[in-house]
């Protein structure tokens, strides 16, 4: 996925930059402590504790990486207005069975399934953004079954 393509919130914008924060603070330190304590094991070309600090200190540095591309070119979510679907927006919906469900839509990087934040490239987020309140959305399942929601309330 291409890093101009993610859309955040502000929320998620922030979650990202806490975790920057944290891994060049807090983690960094962690992972030089790790270090140092290998080293006082000795030879380090059979040193399983120094390569395994090394390999943690290679992935946290990748992942400050990632991060701080995603915030220099991630996109803000539209501060849309509260009645058109739309990133950062919260839908209740009744389906055809007359089932309610309530999800957020999110960029895909803050996609949460046990929180019910999806994201708006799922078939979900796709099919119901840019539709507004009453409107009745049909949408159908990467299993190739057909569901209609009809969108009963959106808020942020």
């Amino acid at each position: 996925m291409d890093v101009a393509d993610i859309v955040l919130t502000a929320e998620g914008r922030q979650k990202l930059a806490e975790e920057l924060a944290y891994r060049e603070g807090e983690k960094h330190q962690e992972i030089i402590e790790h270090l140092k304590e290998a080293r006082a094991f000795g030879d380090l070309s059979e040193n399983a504790e120094y390569d395994a600090a090394k390999e943690e200190e290679a992935k946290n540095a990748s992942r400050i990486a990632e991060i701080r591309a995603i915030l220099a070119k991630a996109q803000d979510a539209d501060e849309q207005s509260a009645q058109i679907v739309s990133i950062g927006s919260t839908v209740a919906m009744v389906d055809g069975d007359g089932v309610a469900t309530e999800v957020t839509i999110v960029g895909t990087t803050e996609t949460n399934s046990l929180t019910r934040r999806i994201s708006n490239e799922s078939p979900v987020g796709r099919a119901i953004i840019g539709h507004v309140e009453g409107e009745t959305v049909e949408i159908i399942t990467p299993g190739g079954k057909r569901r209609s929601y009809t969108i009963t309330k959106i808020s942020r």
